[in-house]
């Protein structure tokens, strides 16, 4: 049985019509929302939804530390979608009221296009978001057939810097290493952002270095170390951190640039 199965019944016997008033309270799912056609019906939004132009427009009832109440009950929502590991304890006054709560929870790629249909399905779009999530699976699946069984390469992904962080086990960055074919040299690492020392990295000796970032600069303090394969092979790459660290089929705009920069180490 789907996972989202037992959500939907609960929000048919609750609301017992499609909403029609939501507030959406993170940014990959108010642009979620106005991919599978939903987003006219997007009421407030938090202060980080900048994806499609016109959802700058809407109000504004939260961020990312905070959930604004009383501003959210004023829009009268006859649903709210949150992001369940971020949101879910700030949002207990507001469920303890009866307002409905889609949480979104996508743990991987796959998982996404398993919540484009379960909204499509709630909001009654379901032919445009089953069209959407197709088209999402169809392009990870040749992602994945293109890239991960070539040679590995051994990445390490910089997250920001100081404190030196990166990404490991199940963070959005580090699954797209490995849908790439990379090797995360940090990808045992016990949190899914661990600080990491300069020694780990230059005992690792990636032959790539990743920011999400649009500044060149953020990896120039790399060339300090020209013992490292990346800073000889000057393999020090950006991308999209927009695309990349948003949970919405965009992501993958950003995975393709990073796996073509892994084949470019490959063919060096």
């Amino acid at each position: 049985m789907s996972k989202w199965l037992p959500l939907l019944l609960l929000f048919s016997a609750l609301a017992g019509a499609t909403p029609q008033r939501i507030v959406s309270l993170t940014p990959h799912i108010t642009e979620l929302l106005y991919l599978i056609g939903a987003g006219d019906r997007i009421v407030a939004t938090d202060d980080a939804s900048d994806t499609p132009p016109e959802a700058r427009r809407l109000p504004h009832v939260a961020n990312y530390r905070s959930i604004n109440s009383e501003a959210l009950l004023a829009q009268q929502p006859d649903l709210v979608v949150a992001w369940r590991s971020a949101q879910a304890r700030m949002l207990e006054p507001v469920t303890r009221l009866g307002v409905p709560v889609f949480y979104s929870d996508p743990t991987d790629f796959a998982s996404l296009s398993g919540e484009m249909r379960a909204l499509g399905q709630l909001l009654g779009v379901t032919t445009q978001a089953n069209a959407a999530a197709d088209a999402f699976d169809a392009r990870l699946t040749q992602l994945r057939e293109r890239y991960s069984k070539k040679e590995p390469v051994r990445v390490f992904y910089q997250l920001w810097n100081p404190p030196l962080t990166s990404v490991s086990g199940i963070a959005w960055p580090a699954q797209a290493i490995t849908l790439c074919g990379g090797n995360n040299v940090v990808g045992e690492a016990a949190s899914p952002y661990p600080q990491i020392g300069m020694e780990e990295v230059l005992r690792a000796n990636p032959q790539l270095i990743v920011a999400g970032s649009q500044h060149k600069a953020v990896l120039e303090h790399w060339r300090q170390w020209p013992m490292l394969e990346a800073v000889r092979r000057d393999a020090l790459v950006l991308v999209n951190p927009d695309q990349l660290h948003r949970f919405t089929p965009r992501a993958l705009n950003a995975v393709e640039a990073l796996c073509q920069a892994i084949d470019a180490v490959r063919h060096r």
